[in-house]
C-alpha cells in the first residue's frame, strides 16, 4: 500500500464486537431474589465508545452552564466624559477619557459578555453516548432491578432500607416512571441518591452515580418495552386474565319451540 492510497482512501471504520447479552437479579425492596433478567444487549452489552461518551458529556455540561458573566466597556463605565488633563505640557501620554481600559476605573477590552455554551450534539451521538455508559455500569455489574417500590406515601425511612435491604452503597441514580411520586419524594431527602425518569436519563447523570436503578416499569427491553423474566416462576396461564367465568347454561328439556307452541 503507497502512501496515496492511505490518502485517498478515507478513514477506517472501526470493527466493534457484537453486543453481549448480561443477566441481572431481580429482587423486591426487601431485597429478596424473584429470578433474573436478561437485558437487551443492544442497550446494556455494547462496547463503550470513549470518544462519543467524552465529547457528549462535555457537550451536555457546557450547556449547563448559565452564561450569565459581564463586564462593562470603557462606554457602559460611569463617567469618563471629561478630558482628565490638558493634551499638552504633563509629561504624560495623552489621554482623552478616565475610563479607558488602560488607566484605573476604566473599561475592560474584550471581557467575557453574556452568552450560550451550548453545542450541537447529533442525537445519534447522544444516544450512542448514553448507552454506552449504561454498558459500563452493566459489565461492571453495577445495575440493579426492583419489581416494584410500590409506597403509598413518602416515607425517607423505607427508601434507607430498601437500598441497605438491595447492598447498593456510594452514589445511586434511581430510575422511576412518571407517576411514581411518592418514591421521588422518599429518595429526595438522601444526598447521594438521584432520581431521573427513563426520558430525561443522560450520559452525565449514569456516569457520574456508582449505581443505576430500574424498575420493572422503567427497564428498557428490546423494543423499548419493561424486560421480561428469563428465570422466575411464572404460570402460563394467569388467573383471571380472561375474566371471571359466567353461569353455566341450563341443560334442555328436549321440547323445542315449536312443540310447546302446539300443545
Amino acid at each position: 500500500m503507497t502512501l496515496t492510497d492511505t490518502v485517498t482512501r478515507g478513514p477506517v471504520k472501526k470493527e466493534r464486537p457484537a453486543p453481549v447479552t448480561r443477566r441481572v437479579t431481580r429482587r423486591n425492596v426487601a431485597g429478596q431474589d424473584l429470578g433474573t433478567v436478561e437485558l437487551e444487549p443492544t442497550i446494556f452489552g455494547i462496547e463503550p465508545n470513549l470518544a462519543v461518551l467524552h465529547q457528549v458529556v462535555t457537550a451536555q455540561l457546557a450547556a449547563a452552564r448559565s452564561g450569565t458573566q459581564s463586564t462593562k466597556t470603557r462606554a457602559e463605565v460611569r463617567g469618563g466624559g471629561a478630558k482628565p488633563f490638558a493634551q499638552k505640557g504633563t509629561g504624560r501620554a495623552r489621554q482623552g477619557s478616565s475610563r479607558s481600559p488602560s488607566m484605573s476605573g476604566g473599561g475592560v477590552a474584550l471581557g467575557p459578555k453574556p452568552r450560550s455554551y451550548r453545542q450541537h450534539t447529533p442525537k445519534k451521538m447522544v444516544r450512542l453516548a448514553l448507552l454506552s455508559a449504561l454498558s459500563d455500569r452493566a459489565a461492571t455489574g453495577r445495575v440493579g432491578l426492583v419489581d416494584q417500590w410500590g409506597w403509598e406515601a413518602p416515607k425517607t425511612k423505607d427508601a434507607v432500607a430498601a437500598l441497605r435491604a438491595l447492598k447498593v452503597t456510594g452514589t445511586v441514580l434511581v430510575v422511576l416512571a412518571d407517576d411514581e411520586t411518592a418514591a421521588r419524594r422518599s429518595f429526595a431527602n438522601l444526598p447521594d441518591v438521584q432520581t431521573t425518569t427513563f426520558g430525561q436519563l443522560s450520559a452525565h447523570d449514569v456516569l457520574r452515580s456508582e449505581w443505576v436503578l430500574f424498575s420493572d416499569r422503567t427497564l428498557p427491553g428490546a423494543s423499548g418495552e419493561v424486560a421480561i423474566p428469563v428465570s422466575a416462576d411464572t404460570p402460563a396461564d394467569v388467573a383471571g386474565s380472561a375474566g371471571p367465568a359466567g353461569p353455566e347454561p341450563e341443560e334442555s328439556d328436549g321440547e323445542s319451540e315449536e312443540e310447546a307452541a302446539d300443545a
